[in-house]
């Protein structure tokens, strides 16, 4: 695989060229969303603490791997850095028709997001191709290892995705720590309380010594669970050595009296 292209970090008071803006990926909308109609309110009203900015490179590929409290994670924590980190979404977001549609596809391009491509069967699947192609061009990934937002603020296993993109790409993973988004923006809710929400990144986690194993199980979970470790240390939370899906469906079953259930993908 060729090394990926270095991106130049983008100066936050220069309008991005009229190539940027018309590329069709969304960069042109981004730096308006970023630096003129959402950034600057949105730091003036939650005023976002960042801690360990330096640790992200300022050129070259490298995955974010963050804990997943609140809808709002993917908000804060690219507005606080001066690079764009790409995120993946639901296809869905980007195939509406009319107005709405046109204005839907362009709000979650400008916001740093590609569809995941299902054609080849699962998300994950979907999800790293997506991942690949934006490694590939030199820019930040970001990435839930939970894949899921945590339902009761615990930090629970990572899937090991996040090790097999990192090893497959030969890039850095850099783990992130978010703080307080949950009681800005909790589950069903919008904005519940103006606070400042914490960001923090560790340094850069580097796997080359792992390079050509990505298909060892055991070594995925190995470098999965590091990176977990990272996060756990930087955002605080108490982590559960359990799929964040498998907890939210055994406590559903609680609540209901439903006979529990256990999948050999929760094992």
């Amino acid at each position: 695989m060729t090394e990926p292209a270095q991106s130049p970090r983008p100066e936050p008071d220069r309008v991005p060229p009229a190539d940027d803006a018309g590329d069709g990926d969304g960069k042109g909308i981004y730096w308006v969303l970023k630096n003129v109609l959402i950034g600057p309110p949105v730091k003036r009203i939650f005023r976002p603490n960042v801690v360990g900015a330096e640790n992200v490179p300022e050129h070259g590929p490298a995955i974010i791997a963050s804990n997943h409290l609140s809808y709002a994670d993917w908000i804060f924590m690219p507005l606080v850095l001066r690079r764009r980190v790409t995120f993946v979404a639901k296809s869905d977001y980007f195939t509406g028709a009319g107005i709405k549609g046109r204005f839907q596809r362009g709000f979650f391009k400008g916001t740093g997001q590609v569809p995941i491509d299902r054609s080849g069967g699962s998300a994950s699947e979907g999800a790293m191709r997506a991942g690949m192609k934006v490694l590939e061009r030199g820019e930040l990934f970001g990435i839930y290892p939970e894949g899921t937002r945590s339902h009761d603020g615990r930090l629970y296993k990572g899937r090991t995705g996040v090790a097999r993109l990192a090893l497959e790409a030969k890039v850095p993973v850099i783990p992130c720590g978010v703080i307080g988004t949950d009681t800005v923006a909790p589950p069903g809710k919008i904005v519940a309380s103006v606070a400042s929400p914490t960001i923090k990144f560790g340094e850069p986690l580097d796997f080359s010594r792992y390079e050509g194993m990505e298909g060892d199980r055991l070594i995925l979970r190995a470098v999965t669970d590091e990176i977990m470790y990272k996060i756990m240390e930087l955002s605080g939370q108490e982590y559960i050595d359990m799929y964040a899906t498998k907890a939210k469906a055994l406590e559903g079953r609680a609540v209901t009296g439903a006979p529990k259930k256990v999948r050999k993908t929760d094992t």
